[in-house]
């Protein structure tokens, strides 16, 4: 699984029949702090994710291939999931030894 972001749609006059109905976005994989990490990649959207949102995207073929419904599609990446708010790790691990304020 990665974190990306959505860069754009692909539009294409011909493809895999396994494609048909389904939206294709290019997903740049992104650091958490936002940076483009490694290249983009195609994927297939079951969320209606919307251009330059965060997403969670998996290289899980398997799984792409079942949500289609074809066991020889060349479907490998899917978005599994939208990110709302991201949330830094200093705010995501709760801090139990805090002094009083003074």
């Amino acid at each position: 699984m990665l974190l990306a972001r959505v860069e754009g749609s692909v539009i294409a006059t011909r493809k895999h029949p396994s494609y048909e109905g389904w939206r294709l976005l290019i997903c740049q994989p992104i650091a958490a702090s936002g940076e483009p990490e490694g290249t983009p990649q195609i994927a297939i959207d079951p969320h209606g994710a919307g251009l330059h949102e965060r997403v969670i995207i998996s290289s899980d073929g398997m799984a792409a291939r079942l949500a289609v419904g074809d066991p020889k599609s060349p479907a490998r990446w899917m978005i599994i999931g939208l990110v709302d708010e991201p949330e830094s790790l200093a705010a995501a691990v709760p801090q139990t030894s805090r002094s009083p304020a003074a």
